[in-house]
């Protein structure tokens, strides 16, 4: 398990997500969410009891689940987790990104996405090892903070948004490493596997909706549309940046269904 430094929110979001995600110590919940809770993961509804509730059946449905953090990014009142949970001990499992937003002290909102983890990936890494060097889960370097999240958010901008291509040269490191399990490894890579997806889907809209920064890692919540008229996915996109070049990136991806259990949105 990643042992958490750094702010008491992201402590806090720990403790509340594997209390919900285990159905334990209920009274974790009681004490750190607000009263006016809002929900966005689509099976769930709004407020503290639903996500008791949600926790309980889902300890019940999965007795033997086991969770494991692997990252955790804090900015301003944002806390971002990247897990892996398996629901089933022995299969490949869930990963898992959820972004909890604090007020006064207590978590006030909450998305998330999950996906499941493939047998085999088209890089040849898994889903959430770090690769690139040093290789600790935790943020790095804080000091770089804005730096990092702008060259992040630039990059989005001109690869994701403007579907330049020309921003894999710019903003990828010489070492780069990818974790998404249907893009190849390296900034070639990267290169051929979405310029393949640029020309299938050639009115793809990306807008970024939220953005977590701590030192060198950069992470971003976007809704893709791959075409005018489709509800689209919620993607929460993770990057490692060293030195001012992207190094490594991870990434998950959920439907966005047709009706959920709350008003929301995943937005």
């Amino acid at each position: 398990m990643l042992t958490v430094e750094g702010s008491g929110k992201a402590q806090i979001a720990v403790k509340v997500l594997r209390a919900a995600f285990e159905g334990g110590d209920t009274a974790v919940i009681d004490r750190h969410v607000r009263p006016d809770y809002i929900q966005h993961n689509p099976l769930a509804p709004d407020g503290p009891e639903a996500m008791k509730a949600f926790g309980a059946a889902w300890k019940q449905q999965f007795p033997d689940a086991t969770y494991e953090e692997k990252r955790v990014v804090s900015e301003g009142d944002l806390v971002l987790l990247h897990s892996h949970g398996a629901l089933i001990p022995g299969t490949p499992g869930l990963s898992v990104f959820d972004i909890f937003r604090f007020q006064d002290g207590r978590i006030a909102e909450h998305w998330d996405i999950l996906q499941e983890v493939p047998a085999t990936t088209a890089n040849g890494n898994d889903m959430f090892s770090t690769l690139s060097r040093p290789q600790v889960g935790a943020p790095g370097q804080r000091w770089f903070t804005a730096y990092n999240k702008k060259i992040v958010t630039d990059y989005v901008d001109q690869l994701l948004v403007r579907k330049d291509l020309a921003a894999v040269d710019t903003y990828l490191g010489t070492e780069y490493h990818e974790h998404s399990p249907n893009v190849p490894d390296g900034a070639v890579g990267v290169k051929t596997g979405l310029g393949a997806y640029f020309e299938r889907f050639p009115q793809l809209s990306v807008v970024p909706k939220r953005v977590v920064a701590e030192g060198d890692l950069v992470a971003v919540q976007s809704h893709y549309v791959d075409a005018p008229g489709e509800r689209g996915r919620a993607v929460i996109d993770l990057f490692r940046v060293r030195d001012g070049k992207i190094v490594e990136h991870w990434d998950a991806t959920q439907d966005v269904p047709e009706a959920s259990a709350n008003a929301n949105t995943m937005f």
